[in-house]
């Protein structure tokens, strides 16, 4: 059987952390979904690991990595991230597979992805200019370039066409770029990409389920970015959800087990779109700072504000959510108090509902208030030992949403986890 761990915010929730936590229970830890717009930041041993593609696994012996068909990759960046882990000692190229299905950066889909941002102006949507976009479009459009293709005698041919569609897309762009030395590069990192493990992912995964092997299915981004049900039209460019974990590796649903959700004790947003909660104050700054909230891909300073338990409640109910984590609870550590957006007020009136339209329509947050602890959770390993004014508001959050924390992440490191619920450490 399958489970699937989800971010339930705007992503950066901590998903690296809690997938290296978990790992070594699982037999295979899956990509299903994004590219290397995402940024999984994990701290072993003290040294900080950010992974953008490559499943969060690695650094366990048990699980076997798979990015999967619903990936977009760059093998550029796939190339740097390898030999980074390399370089760490990790023998990545025996525990990683690639399946054939999975879509192309091509270097022109990096251009594109600018020069469109570009032209918005004020009303860009955040992008991280890494191609995203307009792969997921060339995929849709039913002619962009799969992982497997790299295996025909005709790649150059195939390549070649569609960089001739993009440069005449390109045209209606006052854009200026240099594509020789991208090229090259791609063109290299092509060339090690036909050295890796390249499978026919949905056999390969369904095989493991009929061995009774466990898989992990790890998502990107967070729900409030889905496609469809995310803050459109400031969402990336997959969906986020649970439903995305069966296309993006090709399982049925009946497949799927636990759907683990992570969020963190408050909320960031990186980029542009809606942020119902956001503090653009001295307390956001204070998040800000005791948080370290900076892009792990992007570098970008995140925006930052109280928890937003409705947005919670509506992923949760997105995602069929069994499983609640939470993340980064050290970081209200020194606040005498913390807020909850627990409903909204829209059109006059106060609802739990995220409207159609949440960028135009005015929707405030309405707050419960919490009393802080004031004190280190650094070596709390149990949750019964926690202050008690830090168990009232998780168990708020808990009761709230209606489904059970298992964990809570107390700092960086993968030791540090204050344990509520012991079946997902088995």
């Amino acid at each position: 059987m399958v489970d699937v761990l989800l971010g339930l915010q705007w992503g950066d929730e901590g998903k690296g952390k809690i997938v290296d936590v978990l790992a070594n229970q699982y037999d295979m830890v899956a990509r299903f979904q994004g590219g290397p717009n995402a940024g999984h930041t994990l701290v072993i041993g003290g040294k900080k690991m950010v992974l953008h593609t490559i499943p969060s696994g690695v650094f366990h012996d048990r699980p076997i990595n798979l990015i999967g068909n619903g990936v977009v990759i760059n093998p550029v960046t796939l190339r740097a991230e390898i030999s980074n882990l390399e370089t760490a000692g990790i023998d990545i190229k025996k525990q990683l597979y690639i399946s054939k299905k999975a879509s192309l950066i091509l270097p022109t889909h990096k251009i594109l992805d600018a020069a469109s941002e570009a032209q918005k102006g004020s009303a860009k949507i955040g992008s991280t200019l890494r191609g995203i976009g307009p792969t997921y479009m060339d995929k849709t459009g039913r002619n962009g370039i799969r992982v497997g293709d790299i295996l025909s005698n005709d790649f150059r041919s195939i390549y070649e066409k569609l960089k001739e569609k993009h440069l005449n897309l390109l045209k209606i762009y006052d854009f200026h770029f240099d594509l020789v030395a991208d090229e090259k590069e791609f063109f290299e990192a092509i060339d090690f990409m036909k050295g890796l493990q390249i499978v026919n992912s949905e056999y390969f995964v369904n095989e493991y389920i009929q061995n009774g092997k466990k898989i992990l299915a790890e998502g990107a981004q967070g729900c409030m970015l889905d496609i469809d049900f995310g803050t459109y039209p400031y969402v990336t460019s997959s969906n986020t959800v649970t439903a995305s974990a069966c296309n993006g590796l090709g399982i049925s649903p009946s497949k799927i087990k636990e759907v683990i959700g992570i969020s963190k004790a408050y909320c960031t947003r990186v980029g542009s779109g809606p942020f119902t909660t956001e503090l653009e104050d001295e307390m956001g700054e204070k998040l800000r700072k005791n948080g370290n909230e900076f892009g792990a891909t992007t570098g970008r300073p995140r925006r930052c504000g109280w928890i937003d338990l409705p947005a919670l409640k509506y992923t949760s109910m997105l995602t069929g959510l069994t499983k609640l984590i939470i993340t980064k609870i050290d970081v209200l550590n020194d606040f005498d108090s913390i807020n909850a957006c627990t409903r909204y007020l829209h059109n006059g009136k106060e609802t739990n509902e995220l409207p159609y339209d949440i960028v135009n329509d005015k929707i405030y947050p309405v707050y419960d208030s919490f009393e802080g602890w004031n004190t280190s959770l650094a070596d709390a390993t149990d949750f019964d030992l926690l202050p008690a004014n830090a168990k009232k508001y998780l168990d708020f959050i808990e009761n709230y949403l209606g489904v059970p924390i298992s964990l809570i992440s107390n700092a960086p490191d993968r030791e540090k986890m204050i344990i509520k619920d012991t079946t997902l450490l088995v």
